[in-house]
């Protein structure tokens, strides 16, 4: 009777072992998540920015290309001008 009472203690404590560290594991899983949560939110906070920051310098060849091609225009025009002034002399 005393080696079945202690046979069922052993287990009892294996089991509740096996139990916390089961426990254990969860939790260091949860960390991990957790910091992979993290490592993902600063991902797409740099991409936002680097979104934004490419918008920019589309936005400001969008501009360098417009007034280029106004500068452009102005010479066409005075050369033009030039051509029909020599023309009526």
């Amino acid at each position: 009777m005393k080696t079945k009472l202690a046979l069922a203690a052993v287990l009892a404590a294996l089991a509740l072992t096996a139990c916390v560290k089961k426990e254990e594991a969860a939790a260091v899983v949860d960390a991990a998540a957790t910091e992979a949560a993290a490592a993902a939110t600063d991902a797409a906070a740099a991409a936002t920015d680097a979104a934004a920051a490419a918008t920019d310098a589309a936005g400001a060849a969008v501009d360098a290309t417009a007034d280029a091609v106004t500068e452009a225009a102005d010479a066409t025009v005075d050369a033009a001008t030039a051509v029909v002034e020599e023309a009526k002399q």
